[in-house]
């Protein structure tokens, strides 16, 4: 197991979850095209709305892959605040 896995599993044990519903791939896949297309920031706060569109009945993959397509889509001049510190 990686550390990655060990997480995964703690976390789900915690918060009552089957680990072998989580889409690991998908999730920091997603977060990556968001942090570098959009903004760094950006990448956990969608973690959190797939989180929250996930428990509302949408499908992990579909949806991971609608707001990966739309951080492709991403207007440059609407990207990463140049003065924020935080962006990339």
């Amino acid at each position: 197991m990686t550390v990655m896995d060990d997480w995964v599993t703690a976390a789900c044990a915690e918060l009552d979850l089957d680990p072998g519903q989580v889409p690991v791939p998908a999730v920091l896949n997603l977060a990556r095209d968001v942090a570098h297309q959009v903004l760094r920031p950006g990448a956990p706060v969608t973690a959190y709305l797939l989180g929250l569109a996930v428990g509302r009945g949408a499908d992990p993959a579909g949806a991971a892959a609608r707001l990966a397509d739309l951080a492709a889509q991403w207007p440059v001049e609407l990207g990463a605040d140049r003065a924020d510190p935080t962006a990339t």
